[in-house]
């Protein structure tokens, strides 16, 4: 049985609260795992939870941009004293939208590197936000020896995702692809062997699936669009992104 993977969804978020079950329910009927990302100290702690409710939940802690100016110690150490369970270290980056000064971008920076120093230590990998900062990422990333990145929802140029590909990172590929026509450019400029894909749920696509909060069981449609665009056979995507999606959780 193939197993496709949603490696960037938000579960911990509030929006899913009242439909865990059905959401279980239905990665288990569609074969989907799903890597479910958090933003601060409660997300992830509510992201450690759901991981102990399903073995199809695939936990990523960590401390997102937008939250590197509150208290990032308990994450840090969140993350040290359940290294064992975790999946990967992710939501982590960097993002001016989130910065008011030099100090506070600072800050983020050093938030960003702790992170990924503890998925050196670990050997786990990171899930990255990168808006309006690929280029000082890609610059960070050669100093550590993380054991794989995903550059979440890769909205970069095609010289930054060469770039990338030649750090070795991974890139996803989520419904704005299904419409958008620079998306499909960038997927089908990317290493076969470097693509995944993503629901980056809650958020809502006004362009396609009505509007709807993501849900993981959107992943078919978007493999089936990809597969068109990479001319490949769907089935045989699938296995692709099941091999890639292994490899990038080192499992």
């Amino acid at each position: 049985m193939t197993w496709l993977y949603d490696s960037h969804i938000h579960l911990s978020d509030a929006e899913y609260e009242d439909e865990i079950p059905v959401i279980m329910n239905s990665m288990k009927r569609l074969s989907i795992k799903a890597c479910c990302v958090s933003m601060d100290y409660s997300s992830s702690t509510k992201t450690l939870e759901l991981g102990e409710q399903s073995d199809l939940v695939l936990p990523f802690i960590g401390v997102h941009p937008e939250k590197a100016q509150d208290d990032t110690d308990s994450v840090f150490k969140m993350i040290d004293e359940n290294n064992a369970k975790i999946s990967g270290i992710g939501e982590i980056g960097l993002d001016t939208t989130y910065t008011n000064s030099d100090e506070e971008f600072k800050k983020q920076e050093e938030v960003f590197k702790t992170q990924l120093s503890l998925a050196e230590k670990f050997v786990k990998p990171v899930s990255i936000h990168s808006r309006k900062t690929l280029d000082e990422i890609l610059e960070i990333l050669p100093s550590y020896k993380v054991p794989s990145v995903l550059l979440h929802w890769f909205d970069g140029s095609k010289k930054q995702l060469q770039k990338a590909m030649d750090l070795q990172c991974y890139v996803s590929f989520g419904p704005v692809m299904v419409y958008s026509q620079d998306k499909q450019v960038l997927l089908s400029k990317a290493n076969r062997d470097r693509i995944l894909v993503e629901t980056d749920g809650p958020v809502r696509f006004s362009r396609c699936f009505e509007n709807k909060t993501a849900q993981i069981d959107f992943i078919p449609s978007i493999v089936f669009c990809a597969s068109k665009v990479l001319h490949m056979n769907y089935d045989e995507l699938c296995n692709v992104i099941e091999q890639n999606s292994q490899r990038y959780l080192i499992l």
